[in-house]
């Protein structure tokens, strides 16, 4: 009987073990499934960024030309001697730089030197300008300058317009390879860091197009929608899992919340047309409309993940709490708020980042006009950042339609260079 017994009891055992070594493995392959979706996502994420620093990496640098301008007073129309900023400001510094192009590639003829001034931008005279202005020592010399080169010339330097292909399918003609070769071999030409990319609005000129205004306009308007929807959706999920009793007006409000979250964006930019803009009359294109309706997008994310960290907390907390004499109020502000906070943080920087990314609703309320400035406040006319990459993609497609009509069905990014 006793070895049926210890019989029985190293079979129960070995089942034991078994069982055990079974949930070892599965909690090994588990934790091994787990590191492979992060190396497969952190893969993927290295996979984009490659990507597109390797499709958009020639945006971070631009092309210049140097000039040999002659900056004495006759050319540039001002008076012997004349320092004055104001003044200076005033000269002709375009002819100046239409003569010294001249001088590298003679031309005849009004098309043809209409053509040749393409080759710089028209940024360059105003940037000229404001050297001689902060250096009037230069009038009456010969100034070495390097001149931003202009938007087919820097394309074509990049290789981004390829010679090897139809002059019919180029803007870049065969004629202006000609000078541009001429120009190269001449050692005019040089490869520099585009800071206008990152300090300049947008521009019809894309040479001289930066994302500094949509940057701008997009700080100011999360600067609004935070300011708004994090401390109103904090106290709105404090209110109705804490305080707010059961009934069916609550049930209700709960539903319309959870309904809201699932709400297309473009309908927060119709409210807001129609309640901010046509109604209240406040100001378009300006990142506190812009804040004011991401606000209602945003607020029934943040208002559900709040509500998830609060339940989270254990209901230990507000006994003890409530325990040692605490009012309600304290037990929430001191106790339960402090534990939930990490959650809530979590679902505000998710709601952000969704709001950082729309671009339907800012499109509605008048943020996809042309602004050339950098906003100086959330009054101020401005765009954002989504919104100007939308501009330009769209800008992009329609110059390839014009390259490419054979292929105006195919989605542009794919079409060989």
């Amino acid at each position: 009987m006793t070895d049926k017994l210890l019989e029985i009891s190293k079979i129960k055992k070995e089942r034991v073990q078994a069982g055990l070594k079974r949930r070892r493995n599965k909690e090994s392959r588990f934790r091994s499934y787990g590191i492979a979706s992060i190396l497969m996502a952190f893969a993927f994420l290295l996979v984009m960024i490659t990507v597109i620093v390797f499709k958009g990496h020639t945006a971070f640098y631009t092309t210049e030309i140097r000039l040999d301008v002659q900056l004495d007073a006759e050319t540039l129309g001002l008076k012997e001697g004349e320092v004055d900023p104001q003044v200076l400001g005033q000269g002709s510094y375009r002819k100046a730089l239409r003569n010294a192009l001249r001088e590298v590639i003679p031309v005849d003829g009004r098309k043809d030197k209409r053509e040749l001034y393409r080759f710089i931008s028209n940024g360059a005279e105003y940037d000229l300008r404001d050297t001689v202005i902060n250096n009037p020592e230069l009038i009456g010399t010969t100034y070495s300058y390097w001149a931003q080169a202009g938007d087919n010339f820097n394309q074509f330097n990049k290789g981004n317009i390829r010679r090897d292909i139809p002059e019919t399918s180029r803007q870049f003609k065969d004629k202006h390879i000609g000078w541009f070769d001429r120009i190269v071999e001449d050692d005019r030409v040089r490869t520099v860091f585009n800071k206008h990319f990152f300090t300049n609005g947008d521009s019809r000129d894309p040479e001289l197009a930066g994302i500094w205004g949509a940057t701008v306009g997009s700080f100011y308007t999360l600067l609004v929608t935070l300011a708004l929807s994090f401390p109103i959706g904090v106290a709105a999920a404090i209110y109705l899992e804490e305080f707010a009793p059961r009934n069916r007006a609550t049930e209700l409000i709960e539903i319309n919340i959870n309904n809201l979250a699932a709400v297309p964006s473009i309908v927060f930019g119709l409210l807001g047309l129609a309640v901010f803009l046509n109604v209240a009359d406040l100001p378009r294109s300006a990142p506190l409309v812009g804040g004011l309706v991401l606000t209602l997008m945003t607020l029934p994310t943040i208002i559900i993940s709040s509500r998830a960290a609060i339940k989270a907390v254990p209901p230990s907390v507000r006994d003890a709490a409530l325990g040692v004499g605490a009012s309600k109020m304290q037990m929430v502000l001191h106790h339960v708020l402090p534990l939930a906070m990490p959650g809530m943080l979590t679902g505000t920087i998710i709601g952000m980042a969704q709001a950082l990314g729309e671009t339907a609703p800012l499109i509605m309320i008048g943020m996809v006009a042309f602004i050339v400035d950098v906003p100086g406040g959330p009054l101020d006319a401005a765009t954002a950042l989504p919104v100007q990459i939308y501009l330009w993609a769209d800008s992009l497609r329609k110059d390839s339609l014009k390259t490419h009509p054979a292929q105006s069905w195919f989605y542009w990014p794919f079409w060989p260079s």
